[in-house]
This record gives C-alpha cells, sequence and structure tokens, in this order.
C-alpha cells in the first residue's frame, strides 16, 4: 500500500492523498473507533475544523485541525463542505472552510459520514448484533460527560450496568478501558496483565469521572521489572495526594533531580532499582531484605553504595519519603497521561 501510495502521489498528488484518506478510515472503522475519533480524523486530516451534528439522535461534536474536541458553538455556514450520513436521518458532517470542496476534502467527508453513521447506528440506532458489552463504541459514549443523559444510561443498559447500580472503569495500558460492575463479590484488584489504573465505583452517569481518575492511577503503575518496579494494578481511590501530583506533572515537564539520581543509580547495577523500591514500600529493612530474599547485612551493603549514588539516606522515615516520591515521579515521566478514548 505505501508503495502504490507513493507511486500514485508521483503521478496524481491528489490521488495519492485520496487513497491515504481511505486507509486511514478504513483503519478506524476496523479498529472500531467512536465519533470522536472519526471527526478528529476528519478535521486533522482537512486541516480545518470539523463538526458533526445529528438532531435526531442529539449529538453535536466539533474537533480543531489540532485534535483538540470543542464546544459546536455557532450554527454552520451553509457556505462550508458538509455531507449527510448515509441513512442515518438528519445527521452532517462538515468541514469548517468555504466549499466547493476539493478532491481530498471530498473524500475526507465521504469516508469520515460512512465511518459515523456506522457508530451511530451501533450505539444510537439500532442495538448491535454482536455482544453489547464488547462494544467500544458504546464504552466510549457511557464515558463521553458531554453526551446527553439518556443517550447514555440506554448505552450503559445495553453493557449490562444496572441505572441505579454502582460501576467502576478501569483504564488498561495502550489506551483502553474496561468498565465493570461493582457488587458485593466484586474483587479488590482485578488480575490483570498489563497495567492498568482503577477508577472509583460511581454511579453510571458518574463513570466518565471515574475514567478520568482511572487514567491518573495508570500513570502510576509499573512494569513490575527491574528497571520499572511497582504495581502492575493501581486504585484512583488510594492515591490520596499523588493524584494532585499527577496533574502537575506533564509530558513536557522536567524530571526532579532526584529522579535523575534514581535513573543513575539504576544504570549502575540491575539490582539497585528494585533493592531500592522494596527499601521503599517495605515497612522495614528486615522485610524488605525478606522481599529480596537477601540477608539482612546484603541489604545494608547494597544501601551503602545506593546511598552514594543518589546522594542521601534512604534508612530514615524523610529519606523513605523522598525516596518514594522519587518513584512515583519516575513513574508519570515513563508512563505519560493516557488520552481519553
Amino acid at each position: 500500500m505505501r508503495e502504490l501510495v507513493g507511486r500514485l502521489a508521483a503521478l496524481d498528488p491528489d490521488a495519492g492523498a485520496a487513497v491515504q484518506v481511505i486507509a486511514y478510515f478504513d483503519r478506524l472503522v476496523e479498529s472500531r473507533a467512536g465519533l470522536e475519533a472519526i471527526v478528529r480524523g476528519a478535521a486533522v486530516l482537512a486541516g480545518c475544523p470539523a463538526r458533526l451534528v445529528d438532531g435526531e439522535r442529539r449529538v453535536r461534536v466539533r474537533v480543531l485541525s489540532d485534535g483538540r474536541r470543542e464546544d459546536v458553538g455557532t450554527p454552520p455556514d451553509p457556505a462550508w463542505s458538509s455531507t449527510p450520513l448515509p441513512s442515518a436521518g438528519t445527521g452532517t458532517l462538515w468541514l469548517e472552510r468555504p466549499g466547493p470542496a476539493g478532491p481530498v476534502d471530498a473524500m475526507v467527508l465521504e469516508r469520515a459520514a460512512v465511518a459515523a453513521r456506522d457508530v451511530l447506528d451501533r450505539t444510537r440506532g439500532r442495538a448491535p448484533a454482536e455482544r453489547p458489552g464488547d462494544d467500544p463504541a458504546l464504552i466510549e459514549l457511557v464515558l463521553d460527560g458531554s453526551a446527553p443523559e439518556p443517550v447514555r444510561l440506554r448505552a450503559a443498559r445495553l453493557l449490562g450496568l444496572r441505572d441505579a447500580g454502582l460501576a467502576r472503569v478501569l483504564a488498561v495500558e495502550g489506551g483502553g478501558a474496561v468498565i465493570e460492575p461493582v457488587g458485593p463479590s466484586s474483587a479488590r484488584s482485578p488480575q490483570q496483565v498489563r497495567r492498568t489504573g482503577v477508577g472509583p465505583a460511581v454511579p453510571v452517569l458518574d463513570l466518565p469521572a471515574s475514567w478520568a481518575a482511572a487514567r491518573t492511577a495508570l500513570r502510576l503503575t509499573a512494569d513490575g521489572t527491574e528497571q520499572d518496579p511497582g504495581p502492575r494494578v493501581v486504585h484512583a481511590d488510594e492515591l490520596g495526594g499523588l493524584a494532585v501530583l499527577a496533574a502537575a506533572v506533564g509530558p513536557d515537564t522536567e524530571p526532579v533531580p532526584d529522579v535523575r539520581a534514581l535513573d543513575r543509580a539504576g544504570s549502575v547495577a540491575p539490582w539497585m532499582l528494585a533493592t531500592l523500591h522494596a527499601v521503599a514500600v517495605e515497612p522495614s529493612l528486615r522485610t524488605a531484605a525478606a522481599a529480596l530474599n537477601l540477608h539482612h547485612s546484603t541489604l545494608q551493603d547494597r544501601l551503602t553504595r545506593a546511598e552514594r549514588l543518589l546522594g542521601w539516606n534512604v534508612r530514615d522515615p524523610q529519606g523513605r519519603l523522598r525516596l518514594q516520591l522519587a518513584f512515583a515521579l519516575r513513574r508519570m515521566h515513563r508512563h505519560p497521561e493516557s488520552p481519553p478514548r
């Protein structure tokens, strides 16, 4: 496909771009992407804001050309390029740029409209033919706080959630979301192979807040390896002040000196980070040694070497707290915030 696109682009730039547009939206359809992802694709590919509005189904999605979602605001301009969604009632997709649409914009509108129609049919039209609990479009709808409450409740029922029940969201490594009903027999810590942040149990209409908290918790998870020791599953309602700290540490935030010191120490010996993590989380040095299957004196020797590399004492309460914060910050830098579904 890449070679074909290259040849077409050499012969006809518009034809090459059209093939790329088709391939892009085909991938979205195959991955069962939601409405916002489809409108975002249209906006980014066209290089201008795009909006999808369906009055009958109470859908209003607008995304800027840089991928940010924004309120729909003013009514559409009749001069903009647009297309109705095929067989989807009153739904219309607009590119917020005066028409007529060129070949590439026309292809963006056509493919995005078809993809959006399919999502609307699954989530706000007929009931899906396959197991609804596996439908990511329904999950996206339940987690979209901007969607009307009746629509979100209908999607929740299709997922098997009770209106008056409690549920929680699991943010899974890679950007996926899982919604779990919560009852007396619910397990406290889900057994996950991948890193997982667990949101608090809330009523169904509050699940967008559980999703946001779960994504924060995901940033505090670890791979569970020597180079990234720590828990693979973290519950948001156990974070306390760390949630505030996570909000202050973004992808562009420079690591503080303690994090850099921890990285330097970890590069010296393969056992260094696992040893320091055990000291940070275990109640005493003796339990840390037991967790590491080390003799107490061996652990003391390791810590003497580690403290020289770090530049502070990790055996007193203040030093342990400093070490705990350094590990938490390191995970935030290693695992930036996952984007909303």
